[in-house]
């Protein structure tokens, strides 16, 4: 498809595999260009992690230093470049298609309330945003629309955001418009018939998409002042709605625990019964919920990119070439390459599997060494995992597994003692439970875990349908990191469970 951006002296970017064709200015930016298209600058343009590289098949990028700083001699003559530093000069083709990613939209289907007109839930993910627009009557979804988010060029991770924020108030109207642009799309030419626009998100999105001053989470006690439900008019936000149609933003939980996990809570039915209920999102900064002995507790931890493969020396998204499941059989590693390609990373679901595999097949010791000295292990083709890659996933599923016993210390429960996780969100929908279990990212059996789907995007559509919902009001927010047991936690959590 053909976009042109409507401007003089322009030349011609072509991505593949998407095919798609964009006319920009010469010497535009190229991370202004990508950054909807699907790549992502995880350190916020700020050439420190290497993870929005691109590959010139066409055209001509310069290779400055901070490119010779991250690629060898090899791969910057085979075209690989840093997105983040480079300018347009001439027409280029660039292999942008290792970023491409799935966006976890809902599948389920809710009744509607009796309810005229039309209703649309948006779910504002710090990576992804998706929306559905529904008949409040029937509560039929009638439309979806996912996108990247437009922020992403300032950061993959919240506190990126934070701190690109402080200095510039470009992110609120970015966002904005990214979901004015989604809403009108769905809306089409029925617009005049949406009565309410229920929005949620984690505590940093909720703030940006306000316009409310992130500086209180730019430090500890990482304690928002302003975290309520947020109501707006359509013209507040430009956008082509009735004067009437309500927009909601639902409230924060606490520290950087926002109404996604609000929206989770309702959808995922923990609270509403008496038995013992885990409600987890995976992620750079995971959230942990848990309801039971008469209380709901929640809390936040940073897990750090490892999930999502980002901090990984070979790591990428879930697109074509990535490795995304690894079984280990008669001793050798069998693994699945999304889209049939040859491997030329590995995404999160495979890195779990993985580590689970070598666990099992004995090349790593269950402290987190490789065994016999060794500095990498193969996985599949060029595909390897160092000893680095190993202690970034200990330390994202420390910060999982430490945050749920402290929790679980709190009411006086243990693991045994969980009926149900529910897993939320993209990576916990495609991650393979039995090797979670494995490496002790979760301690209970494969049974009792439910990969639950987007429950930020359920849950709203559900309090969007019945206005009358309302999740618990006594939820409470636990800091982990002021816990006089975290460190303790924390550290007893990194080594890898030993049984086979």
């Amino acid at each position: 498809m053909w976009q042109n951006r409507g401007v003089s002296d322009t030349v011609q970017i072509e991505l593949i595999p998407q095919g798609t064709r964009i006319e920009v200015a010469r010497g535009s930016a190229l991370a202004e260009v990508l950054a909807e298209y699907g790549v992502e600058f995880p350190c916020g343009g700020s050439d420190l992690c290497g993870g929005c590289r691109v590959r010139v098949l066409e055209g001509k990028l310069r290779a400055r230093i901070e490119d010779k700083s991250v690629f060898s001699e090899e791969e910057l003559s085979q075209g690989w470049r840093l997105a983040c530093r480079a300018r347009v000069e001439t027409p280029l083709t660039l292999e942008v298609g290792q970023w491409v990613m799935p966006i976890l939209a809902d599948s389920a289907h809710l009744l509607g309330a009796g309810r005229t007109g039309l209703g649309i839930a948006v779910d504002i993910g710090t990576t992804t945003l998706a929306a559905q627009i529904l008949d409040l009557s029937s509560g039929e979804v009638l439309g979806v629309r996912t996108a990247l988010n437009p922020q992403c060029a300032h950061g993959a991770d919240v506190m990126s955001r934070v701190l690109f924020a402080l200095s510039d108030q470009a992110l609120t109207p970015l966002v904005r418009n990214a979901v004015g642009g989604m809403i009108a799309e769905l809306a089409g030419q029925r617009a005049a018939e949406v009565r309410e626009v229920v929005l949620v998100g984690n505590t940093v999105m909720h703030h940006l998409f306000g316009g409310i001053s992130v500086e209180p989470l730019s430090h500890a006690p990482f304690a928002p002042v302003d975290d309520g439900e947020q109501l707006f008019e359509p013209a507040q936000l430009g956008w082509d709605l009735p004067d009437g149609c309500g927009i909601r933003f639902l409230r924060c939980l606490g520290g950087f625990v926002g109404s996604d996990i609000l929206a989770g809570i309702v959808a995922a039915g923990i609270g509403a019964v008496d038995t013992l209920g885990v409600l987890i999102d995976l992620g750079t900064n995971g959230e942990i919920v848990l309801s039971g002995r008469g209380r709901i507790l929640c809390a936040s931890t940073a897990a750090g990119p490892a999930f999502e493969a980002a901090s990984i020396g070979m790591g990428m998204r879930a697109a074509n070439g990535a490795i995304s499941h690894v079984f280990l059989r008669d001793g050798r590693l069998d693994c699945r390459v999304i889209g049939d390609v040859p491997p030329r990373g590995i995404c999160g679901s495979g890195l779990v599997d993985a580590v689970a595999a070598a666990l099992d097949a004995g090349t790593l010791l269950p402290a987190g060494q490789l065994a016999n000295g060794a500095r990498e292990f193969p996985v599949a083709g060029p595909v390897v995992l160092t000893q680095r890659d190993v202690r970034e996933l200990q330390l994202a599923k420390a910060a999982i597994s430490s945050g749920l016993r402290l929790l679980l210390e709190q009411v006086g429960a243990a693991h045994d003692d969980i009926e149900t996780i529910h897993l939320a969100g993209a990576f916990g929908n495609y991650v393979r439970i039995e090797s979670a279990v494995r490496i002790g990212l979760l301690e209970v059996a494969p049974c009792r875990i439910n990969p639950a789907g987007n429950t930020a995007l359920r849950g709203a559509k559900m309090m969007l349908l019945s206005p009358e919902l309302r999740p618990p009001d006594a939820i409470e927010h636990i800091p982990l990191a002021f816990q006089s047991k975290f460190q303790q936690t924390f550290i007893d959590c990194l080594s890898f469970p030993e049984f086979r």
